[in-house]
């Protein structure tokens, strides 16, 4: 689980400015889903800082929630993650 929060951090552009997200035909809310992908990979950090363990179905979920926010920011024409998320 480390390892893809890892490989979704380095891959996803968290670090663009607002104003490069939200440029151009708004087709879902690049920034909204960036935000939320965010959270989720903090909040897996603070779990796993924890002690906690996931199990496949919470690795399967992360992994999902990546692939939709992806196909997001592809179809606003922003950079995806080639190789952040295992298919």
């Amino acid at each position: 689980m480390q390892l893809l929060i890892e490989r979704m951090r380095s891959g996803f552009p968290f670090a663009l400015p607002a104003a490069q997200v939200c440029d151009g035909e708004c087709r879902g809310c690049s920034l909204k889903v960036l935000e939320f992908l965010a959270s989720e990979l903090d909040t897996w950090d603070a779990r796993l800082a924890a002690g906690e363990r996931p199990g496949l179905a919470e690795l399967s979920r992360l992994m999902r929630t990546g692939r939709k926010v992806a196909r997001v920011l592809e179809r606003a024409g922003l950079p995806t993650p080639s190789d952040a998320l295992p298919r």
